[in-house]
């Protein structure tokens, strides 16, 4: 698709309240979704994002130009999703996407994983093979509750954290700063993809702005050398942050994806 027509689409956002997935104990996933031709797209955003965000309305429009299966979703403690964020852990979080995965969609599925997203769509892959027909990950994460969030704290936070369960800490995303739980970081050591080889055959595309100040873009270099598909390609993006949800950006992501849906 032509780099103006990612920006210029004429199809109408997706509109309508979100509906609502119970999962087991009562608590609910908020999603939208358009039906459309397969495979589909689920997207998977990131760390305390939502599917109102930027990147998840451009693939909506992407999707509804070309008629493609698309489905958005929040996270438990996130978005229009029931539970309280600091209840959250990365297995949560996993068990939500397999219940859209499961419940919602059907066929083969391209999943897109942006920031922390790209993590949880790596376990997804590795927990449901056969349902995956490509991955896109955008600056992703894998890991980050130990290699990003554990890593990063002193001395002094690090006992802060395990006394009081929690810290909060600044964030140019949140003028609240961002709450990290003990739970999350000691719950997240359960599901570490980085410290073997990956067994994903599927194909997978990186996306990885080299100015990105939160996740370092090597890590898309070092995620593609442990991955064990043999059709895996990254682009850097010289002076890409860490969104990359520029027009130009975008333009780059439909790029990338639509080889991916074309038969």
């Amino acid at each position: 698709m032509a780099v103006k027509q990612m920006s210029m689409l004429s199809a109408t956002p997706d509109a309508s309240l979100p509906q609502k997935l119970t999962r087991e104990g009562g608590e609910t996933v908020a999603y939208r979704c358009r039906p459309g031709r397969s495979p589909g797209v689920i997207f998977l955003g990131g760390f305390m994002s939502d599917m109102t965000g930027t990147k998840a309305e451009a693939l909506d429009r992407f999707c509804a130009a070309r008629g493609q299966a698309y489905l958005r979703f929040d996270y438990f403690g996130h978005g229009a999703s029931s539970g309280a964020f600091q209840d959250a852990t990365v297995g949560r979080w996993k068990a939500d996407a397999l219940a859209v995965l499961d419940r919602l969609t059907e066929g083969p599925q391209v999943l897109v994983g942006s920031s922390l997203g790209g993590w949880i769509m790596l376990l997804a892959a590795l927990a449901r093979p056969e349902r995956v027909h490509a991955l896109v990950g955008i600056a992703v994460a894998p890991d980050a509750t130990e290699d990003l969030m554990w890593a990063e704290l002193g001395a002094e936070e690090r006992a802060s954290l395990s006394r009081d369960g929690f810290i909060r800490r600044p964030s140019e995303y949140s003028p609240e700063g961002y709450i990290y739980t003990r739970a999350l970081i000691e719950e997240g050591r359960n599901h570490l993809v980085m410290r073997a080889p990956i067994p994903i055959a599927s194909p997978v595309r990186l996306l990885h702005g080299m100015r990105d100040r939160d996740v370092p873009w090597r890590t898309s270099l070092a995620l593609a050398e442990k991955l064990e598909s043999r059709d895996v390609a990254v682009t850097l993006v010289k002076d890409g942050d860490h969104r990359l949800s520029t027009e130009a950006n975008l333009a780059l992501l439909a790029r990338t994806l639509e080889p991916l849906l074309t038969p």
